[in-house]
């Protein structure tokens, strides 16, 4: 488990974390996100002991990292695969690894095999691909067994199989009660795999909730609607202040209205529902909103998420309900 406590580093008068509190409880996988400089990897680093907190603290397990005993067995981190020594096999360096920290020689065995490196654990590190690199480093951070896991970017690199291999692999770490804290770009792999978020910008907590919690916080897109009567129901969906659009898959994207709404009028009014289903943010437009005021980096003329040029996202809604339009 890793708690962070009002953790605060500045480098002069840049202030790269601010007053950051938040816990990765162990049985669930905790997604670490932000964008580009918002001090994801100074608080990776300070949860390490690498960097060294300006204010507050951070405990792996009830007690600073720096100070267990057997660190790799309590926390395993991957920040970094290409910090190997590059003439050293995965062999070798596994090897190294676990002689300078007690580990038995039997466990590299176990975890070149857990990782997929059996065919090339005798070549040369500097001679690995990228997605090699990054499972000889995910290797390396399961060498002590540990019960808390940290992973920066653990699918760069990794094809299709060995991005599915490494969420399984997360979630099954999860399962068996360890503490599993990834940060990632990706929002796609993000919503398959994490349980719940730890959200920064600029060094700043902007959410500490579970996923679907995080999504619920961005209003709903519009509502898909399938419909023989097109007529009937655009002049219901116009009488009643909503807007009403095709798309590619022969649908109707609805806005203004909640699908409540269109189907309490359509039934008033004898319109046939094929379909009626509220278009909820995914967890990339969630966190694009979200972390809008919080971008150190952004480029111009790019227009907000769920909205397009020309069509209106939230209409005022006509006072009638849709029943009272239908008749």
């Amino acid at each position: 488990m890793i708690e962070a406590m009002g953790l605060r580093k500045t480098y002069g008068r840049k202030v790269a974390v601010h007053d950051l509190s938040f816990t990765v409880r162990p049985g669930i996988v905790t997604g670490f996100l932000g964008p580009n400089g918002s001090g994801k990897s100074t608080t990776m680093r300070m949860i390490l002991g690498l960097d060294r907190p300006t204010a507050g603290s951070v405990l792996v397990d009830g007690r600073p990292f720096a100070r267990h005993e057997a660190p790799l067995s309590s926390l395993g981190a991957l920040l970094d695969a290409k910090a190997v020594h590059t003439g050293r096999s995965a062999e070798k360096h596994l090897r190294a690894m676990a002689a300078t920290a007690g580990i038995p020689r039997s466990r590299v065995a176990e975890v070149v095999e857990l990782v997929g490196l059996q065919d090339v654990a005798k070549r040369r590190a500097g001679g690995f691909s990228l997605g090699m690199g990054q499972r000889l480093g995910i290797a390396s951070a399961l060498l002590g067994n540990p019960s808390t896991v940290m992973f920066d970017e653990p699918v760069n690199g990794l094809d299709p199989d060995g991005i599915l291999w490494i969420r399984n692999l997360m979630k099954s770490l999860a399962r068996e009660g360890r503490a599993v804290f990834v940060s990632s770009h990706l929002m796609s792999e993000m919503a398959l795999t994490a349980e719940h978020l730890v959200v920064i910008g600029r060094g700043r907590l902007i959410a500490d909730e579970g996923v679907q919690t995080f999504i619920d916080r961005v209003r709903p897109r519009g509502v898909t609607v399938r419909s023989p009567q097109v007529e009937q129901l655009t002049e219901l969906v116009h009488t009643a202040g909503g807007t009403i659009s095709a798309t590619p898959e022969g649908a109707f994207d609805v806005r203004g209205l909640t699908a409540e709404q269109i189907g309490d009028g359509a039934l008033t009014a004898g319109i046939a529902l094929h379909e009626l289903t509220t278009v909820r943010a995914s967890l990339e437009e969630a966190f694009m909103e979200l972390t809008a005021d919080a971008v150190e980096y952004a480029a111009h003329g790019t227009t907000t998420p769920g909205s397009a040029p020309g069509v209106a996202s939230g209409p005022t809604t006509d006072p009638r309900t849709l029943q009272e339009v239908a008749r």
